[in-house]
Order: C-alpha cells, then structure tokens, then sequence
C-alpha cells in the first residue's frame, strides 16, 4: 500500500532503486498480459530492461515475492476504479450497483490479472487485511451499513451480507473472465449479452439487500 513518503524524501540511491523496481513490474505486467505466469522468468525480465538476472533477485527474491507485489497493484487498481464510480453519488442502492459493476469491468479488461489475484490464495498465501485486497470487502461493508443506517437495507449482520455479495460479484467475474463464450456461446442464449447479465445481477443483488424501499 502507499505510504506518506515521497520522492522528495528519499536519497538518490533509493530513487534509483524505485525506478529499477518499477521497471522490473512493468516488464513483468507486460510479459504477463500476453503469456500469462507461465510466461515470467528471471531471466526475461532481465532481458526486457537489460539487467541481469542476479540484479532482479535484489529487488525479488522470487517469483512468488513479484506475484504477491502484481495480485497486489491489481487490487490498488481495482480498488481505485470503485472508488471512483462511488465518487459520482448517488442513492446507496445505486453506489453498490455501480461498483459492483465496476468490480467486474475491472476484471474484464485484465482477465489474467485477476485469474491470478486469486490463484494460490491459502493460508501461507493470503495477504494480510492491511492490503489492498481487504480493501473492497471492507468499503462494501461500510455501503451496507450505509444503507442499513438510511432504512434502504433490510436489519442483516454487514460483515454476512458484504461477504454473500462478494461472492456473488466474484462469482461473475470468474466466469466472464476465464470463459470468453459466457453468456452468449452458450446454447438458447445467443441473444444474452455480457451488459445484460452484469445489470441482472447487481440489480438482484440490491434486491436481496433491499428494505423494500429501493427501487428496481
């Protein structure tokens, strides 16, 4: 996560430092984007900005360690685009069917980023809940308690509900990023469109939170 230095606050040495490390992460989201992880070695990284390979392992001592640093600048990046469709305002219901939406789109346009934001997630793995990856269970939480507070959601335990809808906003996004055919490849439903079922599910889930007083 950001931290309050800045640029200015740090010695020539660790500016350097930054911006080999930053390089490192970007060869490495470009090499991803097109091969996947299976596409990321030392050794091409060290090709794609001309170091070495025993220079990349001072900055990650592993490719687990650079995975962890990518899952965790996806969900920074996730996070800032709910933060963002939050920002425009709006009625609770309608806050929590926007940024579901943009959760989902979030995954559409980076499919394997998000496959691997997920992928080994276990105990040894997990990142802790100072993370980025927390962070939009936990501002879903606060939208629920939100609309509880205003008399827009039913009475319901927030830490229940934030993880039910989490799962059902991944869920989606499971199945649009990793099946390219979903939902219109499949048989009888050549008329269904990706923006159909991404409207029919977020508006379904404000309907199971709803009071009775949200609109559809």
């Amino acid at each position: 996560m950001s931290t309050d230095t800045t640029l200015e606050d740090v010695t020539p040495a660790e500016r350097r430092r930054r911006r080999v490390r930053d390089a490192i992460i970007d060869a490495a989201e470009t090499i991803f984007a097109a091969d996947g992880e299976s596409g990321i070695s030392m050794r091409r990284l060290a090709e794609a900005i001309d170091y070495s390979p025993a220079a990349i392992y001072k900055y990650f001592d592993s490719k687990e360690a650079l995975f962890a640093e990518m899952r965790e600048l996806f969900f920074e990046r996730l996070i800032r685009r709910m933060d963002e469709a939050a920002e425009e305002g709006g009625p609770v219901h309608v806050l929590c069917e926007r940024c579901g939406r943009a959760y989902i789109e979030t995954a559409l346009e980076e499919p394997k980023h998000y496959l691997m934001a997920f992928s080994n997630w276990d105990k040894e793995n997990a990142p802790d809940e100072n993370t980025y990856a927390f962070a939009a269970e936990t501002n879903l939480k606060e939208m629920v308690v939100a609309g509880i507070e205003r008399g827009v959601f039913r009475e319901m335990d927030p830490a229940v509900a934030s993880k039910c809808v989490w799962a059902s906003v991944h869920g989606l996004a499971i199945l649009l990023a990793s099946m390219e055919e979903f939902p219109h490849g499949m048989p009888g439903s050549e008329h269904v469109t990706r923006d159909a079922v991404i409207d029919f599910q977020t508006n379904m889930i404000i309907r199971g939170l709803s009071a009775g007083t949200a609109p559809a």
